[in-house]
């Protein structure tokens, strides 16, 4: 058929809805005709025609009609391009008698002049944007693959200065008509998020973000296209069932096919360029307001995603415990679906948030005393929801989320007022139990988490009735694996607080129940690398010149004898490794297996550099005496290496260095730790009666 009776009949079928699965039929007609059509006029109207058709607007399928246009416009214009690319290297096919020639002979400059000119008066200026980022992503798409586009770099720039004035026109287009969170707004940041990598840094800066930032939030946060305000988990429980003692989410439960669709939504499929565009428009707003009325946004989103997940008996079910409880169907193959969905909000809110703090640095009005603490706190009130779903990947398993988790608390832990009543929001609701719903327990090791930082900076009373109220349950659950990570969380608060200068009556008060609880836990559900810091930490706080040391003076002695009697009675075959140990066995030099009496060893050295002088004095010897009383040779060698670090690595200051050196030296140190194993065994050999060797001391070492 002619191209213009072709023509004719393309732009009678435009006047009328058509079903969607004619849609592909006549987009694909209407791509092949921009291609052939020789005359600019028809290919302005066929554009405008496209833009305004009933067909396609009159019951429009969401942002799907949008794509479907854009992607008209993007296949037309490669196809010419690669045409004009093929002419110019002499590369294009001879034309068959009476054959039209792609573009109808029209030059590149005349054929994009056609098409642009097709975005007119007719049709709203969100759909301008149509036509101008459907030739922008196509040129842009062609450079990436290498193709030599220097001859059409002039109309690429013109284009691409169209579409920044476009974007402008139809953000206020949108705001005008309040349709920030309908069609229009939704195509502006479609567009935007494919075209915005092909726009120059000049042209870039001309957006006006002021505008373009709250489309950006209500499209993707808020809008049907995008996590739907977290209500798409609100319906979910309905599908749940229970089979065979076990909960199960079908896969052809109507929930389930909700969050497919969501999954294949164009801006939720491409979420993680989307969040990027929305950090760059965070950096460069003029009104830093916006900025505190996004936050106040995305805290409302995660708040309300948490509390939609409470409501699915899926959330009372521990993480290390789902394989137990979910059926097949449900743990390999639903689930995993919804989680990713999940993740993906996670991941796009953590990447607008470090746009955020990127901008706080640089900006003296968010930096000021009155913002700063606000959106800090936001931040972390954020996080703390979104926790669910970190805590899975665990928190430092990206580097956006670290950056905006550590800075937040950098700049929140310059407020002391403002940490405080952060803290006093999110704490336990019930302090002192452990809550048996496992959101509330992923909620308090957030807490647990976040807390140890602000040890410094809260005051005594905060410190022992929220922190150290909300650790106290926790230190003796070290033998539920399943509350691993927030038992650790909970040693690690209960260290900073009783580390604190001005916690010295706190540190005072529970110290005997914290070193209690310390040495029961070991080495069932601690660690010897957790529990050699947890020791080394508390005689840090004891020892002078700490205040806690001059009330107690007698607190540094007590711990060392503890550790002493304990290693003289504990067991002497080796540990199984911890996770540390695991993952340094096929290292080059994989540390030995190490028994409960050797890690008490190493405890008791570590203490030595922190020891007043005269304390000190003493328990040099009774170290060494510890040390030979190890009778695997593979331990006793790392324990000796250890003392000798101790001695000359520079851990003691200068004072304590001159008495280990006169121990070393003159009383009988270096014997004691080199040769005090060989002494013994000497001494053992002896009959009864006899004189001792030159040098050996007459009493035993134990």
């Amino acid at each position: 058929m002619p191209a213009d009776r072709l023509l004719s009949t393309l732009l009678r079928s435009l006047q009328t809805y058509t079903d969607q699965q004619d849609t592909p039929r006549i987009l694909g007609t209407a791509s092949s005709l921009l291609t052939t059509l020789g005359n600019p006029h028809n290919i302005t109207l066929l554009t405008s025609h496209l833009l305004t058709a009933p067909a396609f607007w009159d019951r429009p399928d969401g942002i799907r009609t949008s794509l479907r246009l854009l992607s008209v416009f993007h296949s037309a214009v490669t196809t010419i391009l690669n045409y004009h690319n093929d002419v110019r290297h002499n590369k294009a096919p001879e034309l068959l008698p009476g054959q039209t020639p792609t573009s109808g002979g029209l030059s590149l400059d005349d054929w994009i002049r056609a098409v642009v000119a097709g975005a007119d008066d007719r049709s709203q200026r969100w759909k301008h944007l149509i036509v101008l980022g459907g030739l922008l992503i196509g040129t842009g798409s062609l450079e990436e693959q290498g193709m030599d586009m220097y001859w059409a770099s002039s109309m690429r720039k013109r284009v691409e200065g169209a579409l920044a004035r476009a974007t402008n026109l139809a953000l206020v287009e949108v705001r005008d008509r309040s349709e920030a969170d309908g069609l229009g707004g939704q195509t502006i940041v479609l567009v935007l998020n494919h075209a915005f990598a092909c726009l120059s840094e000049l042209e870039r800066s001309q957006i006006d973000y002021d505008l373009l930032l709250p489309v950006l939030i209500g499209t993707a946060y808020y809008s049907n296209e995008g996590f739907q305000s977290a209500y798409f988990l609100g319906g979910l429980d309905l599908d749940v069932k229970r089979e065979r003692e076990k909960l199960n989410w079908s896969a052809r439960a109507t929930s389930f096919r909700q969050v497919e669709v969501i999954m294949s939504r164009p801006l939720v499929a491409s979420m993680g360029p989307l969040s990027r565009l929305t950090a760059h428009a965070v950096e460069n707003v003029k009104d830093p307001w916006l900025i505190q009325t996004m936050m106040d946004d995305l805290a409302s989103f995660s708040r309300a995603l948490t509390t939609q997940w409470r409501q699915i008996r899926f959330s009372e079910i521990d993480p290390a415990e789902e394989a137990t409880y979910l059926e097949e169907e449900a743990l390999n193959t639903t689930l995993p679906v919804l989680w990713r969905l999940l993740k993906a909000a996670l991941f796009s809110t953590v990447v607008i948030l470090r746009g955020v703090f990127s901008r706080t640095l640089a900006d003296s009005v968010l930096a000021s005393d009155s913002v700063a603490p606000v959106l800090a706190s936001q931040a972390l009130h954020t996080l703390r929801h979104l926790y669910f779903i970190t805590s899975r990947l665990g928190p430092a398993s990206f580097s956006q989320h670290t950056f905006v988790y550590l800075t937040a608390i950098d700049i929140l832990s310059a407020y002391p007022i403002h940490a405080d009543r952060f803290f006093k929001s999110i704490a336990p609701q019930q302090l002192g139990q452990i809550p048996r719903h496992p959101l509330d327990r992923i909620l308090d090791l957030y807490f647990l988490n976040t807390a140890e930082h602000f040890t410094l900076v809260l005051t005594p009373v905060t410190n022992e009735e929220l922190l150290v109220a909300s650790a106290v349950p926790y230190l003796a659950s070290g033998g539920n694996h399943n509350m691993l990570p927030i038992f650790e969380a909970a040693h690690s608060v209960m260290l900073a607080v009783l580390s604190a200068p001005q916690s010295a009556e706190v540190t005072a008060k529970h110290l005997p129940f914290y070193i209690d609880a310390l040495f029961s836990v070991f080495p069932h559900n601690l660690s010897p690398r957790q529990f050699r810091l947890a020791f080394k930490t508390l005689m840090r706080v004891t020892a002078p010149p700490s205040v806690l040391s001059a009330s107690h003076p007698d607190l540094p002695a007590t711990l060392l004898e503890l550790v002493f009697d304990r290693a003289v009675h504990a067991p002497t075959t080796p540990l199984p490794p911890d996770e540390t140990t695991l993952a340094l066995q096929g290292s080059d030099a994989p540390p030995p297996p190490l028994s409960e009496q050797a890690v008490l060893t190493l405890t008791l050295l570590d203490s030595l550099p922190v020891l007043p002088i005269a304390l000190l004095e003493e328990w040099l010897p009774l170290g060494a005496e510890l040390l030979n009383a190890i009778n695997d040779d593979a331990m006793r060698e790392v324990v000796k290496a250890r003392y000798w670090e101790i001695l000359v690595s520079g851990e003691m200051d200068a004072e304590r260095s001159a008495c280990a050196v006169a121990w070393w030296g003159t009383r009988g140190g270096r014997e004691m730790v080199l040769f005090g194993r060989e002494d013994d065994v000497a001494l053992s050999k002896m009959m009864s009666g006899a004189l001792p060797a030159e040098g050996v001391p007459r009493e035993s070492k134990l």
